[in-house]
């Protein structure tokens, strides 16, 4: 299965929390880019893909002429995912989006608060958000996902509660929902908001956020994502099962042949050479291990042990059995398989810490 991510850097505005790699373009930077990306495609894609994800930044910022120049050739039953700003976007872009293969849209809602949204520095409000998801489902889109963050400054659970019932009564099947983080090199990470939750009230927001969801249909499959009638995120579920994927534009990352790699953070240096400015990391058998543990225990079915064993050669539990048993309440055992519990899954960097030699 051929798995490719493709990395959109612009954005009109970025935002508060944003650690990720993305600018405002200057000049003739995005005609200069998606050159560079048509060059590094050529190289790296040999065969049909079954899921392309295309993420930011911004990508719904880019006119769709850039895209429509772009080719893909496509397995039966693939999914392709672009990441869309509410405010970015009309019938014709989203019309467009569908022309051009997109089958699964991921609209960055974050919270359905205006006072929210202007903390974070987004650009759209409410009111465009509900419209956005309500348009894209009009035009023909069956497979919608939104994105909420929790642990937000001033938030407390009725907050939360109003966002998520606004999100479950549009048109969607998927939701992501991810704590605050202040990161460094961010604004936030230089002006840190005031009357931001503590600890605890985070907790009982995810667990609340985890109990409402699937009250409401939305059940959970990884510990920040939630799916109704089935519809996973087959893309994202690629990375936690820790199967290969192709990396695709300015600081994008993949995963071939046993090697991580990132492409180059500088504009200029990706432009012009993409692979000759990535880093790269030559994984072991160790690292490759550990990497599977940590994103297979990311889901709600954990890790299958035989599936395990045959494909790393190693018998966790029998293995590991140190952390099992430190952590056991955290755990489920359940026909040969094991994965977290949701108080597992609050405390999951610590718990997974242990599985490093």
């Amino acid at each position: 299965m051929t798995s490719c991510y493709v990395h959109i850097p612009f954005c009109q505005k970025k935002c508060n929390y944003c650690a990720f790699c993305s600018f405002f373009p200057k000049n003739e930077q995005i005609l200069c880019y998606f050159e560079a990306i048509k060059k590094e495609l050529k190289k790296k894609i040999c065969h049909p893909i079954k899921t392309l994800y295309f993420g930011g930044g911004t990508p719904s910022f880019v006119p769709l002429s850039f895209y429509e120049s772009l080719h893909f050739d496509f397995e039966e039953d693939y999914e392709f995912t672009f990441e869309v700003n509410p405010a970015t976007v009309d019938k014709a872009y989203l019309e467009g989006l569908l022309g051009f293969g997109v089958n699964r849209l991921s609209i960055g809602v974050q919270s359905f608060f205006d006072d929210d949204l202007k903390i974070l520095g987004r650009i759209h409000s409410a009111k465009e958000a509900i419209e956005c998801v309500e348009l894209a489902h009009s035009v023909g889109f069956q497979d919608i996902s939104v994105d909420l963050i929790y642990g937000l400054p001033n938030q407390n659970l009725s907050r939360l509660k109003k966002s998520l019932n606004e999100a479950i009564k549009l048109p969607i099947n998927h939701l992501s929902s991810y704590g605050l983080k202040i990161e460094q090199g961010t604004f936030f990470g230089e002006n840190p908001p005031s009357n931001l939750p503590d600890e605890d009230a985070c907790a009982d927001m995810y667990l609340f956020l985890v109990d409402f969801l699937q009250k409401n249909g939305f059940f959970q499959y990884e510990i920040s994502n939630f799916a109704k009638n089935g519809r996973i995120g087959v893309h994202n579920s690629n990375y936690w099962e820790n199967n290969e994927y192709i990396g695709i534009g300015l600081g994008a990352s993949g995963y071939e042949d046993g090697v991580r790699y990132q492409n180059s953070l500088n504009f200029q240096e990706y432009i012009l050479n993409p692979e000759s400015s990535r880093s790269i990391s030559v994984l072991n058998k160790d690292d490759i291990l550990e990497e599977g543990i940590f994103l297979g225990l990311r889901m709600n079915k954990g890790l299958d042990l035989d599936c395990f064993f045959k494909k790393y050669g190693v018998d966790l539990l029998a293995d590991y059995k140190h952390v099992f048993d430190k952590y056991k309440e955290f755990f489920i055992f359940k026909n040969n398989s094991v994965a977290l519990n949701l108080q597992g899954f609050l405390i999951s960097n610590v718990i997974l810490s242990e599985f490093i030699k």
